[in-house]
């Protein structure tokens, strides 16, 4: 009877939904907006776009439509799809009204807590006003050693494989690149040793590790079941295998972090200075923030909220800019130019062991990495939805299906934005006919574009009051690890280009090959060690 009871109120409950959506679709302002037709009356066009490979749909729609159209979403309902870049600055701008889909931060928080990623409103206004001083330009200025010392580590592996292989090795610079910058966010994130680079087949791995390994493997393990739950939190009691692993990683985690935030508050304690003692670790210097005495009592983050920030910094300061710093090795393989070019450059240098000023005064490196951030955006779409209803400004008028033009689109609540940063990088109308090709040089000339982005006149770490806010982290990063390795070898693609293709994982794009996909993001590059008079 009980069962029976159940199933009768889901049923009622999905048949209400399924009747909202229906009568959303038929009554939005969006109907009259051209766009592609749906392939799935269940899916929409959702599939097309996150359902695997990355195979550009976006950038033919756009050609198609224009700048502004409609695609269909979950059960089929109307989202928008726009690279106009002055209704992007008012979603953007507009926190208030435009904030992340329940479904988004229900399956970010499933892995990182409600930490930065996931919060809105008031709390997200309160975690980033304290977290803002550990990641600005002095403390990564002085967190580049940390960058710079693994990056070596990094090299020196490389070159013993090459030298152990007749002066070339095979190497599948996808996990490597992974491991380092694992380790960087655990020394330059918590203080802590996590050694990924150093770690055997068959050794025991850091349990920081481990669990941050485990967290990722439950998200790739992303079903319909999970997007069901998203949009629909009645369905969220019923138990998944990924959610028991997702909470088994998160608890380890949490308790790891409990110990890392001990030690933190121990040393501010007994040295109340950075001067001496610990280095600038962002925790450290997050739990610095958050004791201020500038800061009220009723404005500091508890304990659970600084703890919640552990996965985050893992997993938004380690998989991007890996995979980041992988499209720059397979770009630089498909520009040999670009890449002896860049080399020159760092070879003037007459260290090993550069500063953040020396990074950032070498003009070319910062081409490649500006270049390498535009073409290949770590992550390619993100999502906002409307909590109230609102009229979006356009800089292009589109045409609805009726031949009507419109200046601005009027928006109902609950009605879902597409945010395509990749698209809108690769805009032909803003960056000319190359725009999808790899040209450091484009940016030795003054760029200036409308688009809203806090970096670089892209929108690769977005804009307005939800910009990454470790994107100054991720440019120095890049720098240092680029300056070592670029430095210490001539790279060459060891597969056959057409081989090479990008996949979802996740929320980031990584390289993936045809011929083996199973196996998951890779790419194997030969690697050859420069040898210097």
């Amino acid at each position: 009877m009980l069962f029976k009871l159940v199933l009768s109120t889901l049923g009622t409950y999905v048949l209400y939904r399924a009747i909202n959506a229906v009568y959303a679709r038929l009554t939005s302002p969006l109907r009259r907006l051209r766009g592609p037709q749906s392939p799935s009356l269940v899916m929409g066009n959702i599939l097309q776009l996150f359902g695997g490979a990355v195979t550009g749909i976006e950038e033919r729609w756009v050609e198609e439509y224009g700048t502004t159209f409609k695609i269909n979403g979950f059960l089929s309902h109307a989202d928008l799809y726009t690279i106009d870049t002055k209704a992007l600055h008012h979603v953007i701008t507009h926190t208030h009204i435009y904030q992340k889909p329940s479904e988004m931060r229900y399956n970010l928080g499933r892995g990182v807590g409600p930490g930065i990623l996931v919060v809105e409103g008031d709390a997200h206004k309160n975690q980033r006003r304290i977290m803002n001083p550990a990641f600005g330009a002095p403390q990564v200025r002085e967190l580049t050693r940390v960058f710079v010392e693994k990056s070596a580590q990094l090299r020196d592996i490389w070159k013993v494989k090459a030298a152990q292989n007749g002066g070339s090795a095979r190497v599948e610079v996808m996990s490597d690149l992974t491991r380092a910058t694992l380790d960087i966010i655990g020394l330059a994130g918590f203080n802590h040793n996590i050694n990924a680079l150093s770690t055997r087949s068959g050794d025991v791995p850091d349990p920081l590790a481990a669990a941050f390994e485990s967290l990722s493997a439950a998200q790739r393990q992303f079903t319909l079941l999970h997007n069901v739950q998203g949009v629909y939190p009645i369905f969220r009691w019923i138990p998944t295998e990924a959610d028991r692993i997702a909470r088994a990683a998160q608890a380890e985690m949490i308790r790891i972090g409990r110990q890392l935030l001990a030690s933190s508050k121990r040393d501010i304690a007994d040295t109340g200075t950075f001067e001496t003692g610990r280095a600038r670790d962002l925790l450290n210097l997050l739990v610095r923030a958050n004791t201020s005495k500038e800061v009220p009592m009723h404005q500091r983050l508890s304990d659970e909220d600084v703890l919640a920030q552990v996965p985050t910094f893992l997993v938004a300061g380690h998989e991007t800019t890996s995979t980041a710093l992988t499209w720059a090795l397979f770009a630089l393989t498909q520009n040999m130019k670009a890449q002896t070019r860049l080399r020159e450059e760092l070879i003037s240098i007459d260290t090993e062991t550069p500063t953040l000023d020396e990074l950032n005064n070498l003009p070319y490196l910062d081409c490649v990495v500006r270049e390498t951030l535009r073409v290949y955006a770590p992550v390619p779409t993100t999502e906002r939805v409307a909590f109230a209803d609102d009229i979006i400004p356009l800089a292009k008028p589109y045409t609805d299906t009726q031949g009507n033009i419109h200046n601005t689109l009027r928006i109902p609540k609950d009605t879902m934005i597409i945010i395509p940063l990749l698209t809108l990088n690769r805009d032909p109308t803003i960056w000319g006919a190359d725009a999808k090709e790899f040209i450091p040089e484009r940016w030795e000339s003054p760029l200036s574009t409308s688009i809203p982005g806090v970096y670089g006149n892209m929108f690769t770490f977005l804009g307005g009051p939800r910009n990454c806010i470790g994107y100054r982290f991720a440019l120095a990063e890049m720098k240092a690890l680029l300056f070592t390795l670029i430095r210490g070898f001539e790279f060459e693609l060891a597969v056959a280009h057409a081989d090479v293709a990008a996949r979802w994982i996740s929320v980031t794009q990584g390289p993936f090959l045809l011929s083996n996909a199973e196996a998951g993001s890779q790419l194997p590059l030969l690697v050859r060690p420069i040898v210097r008079a």
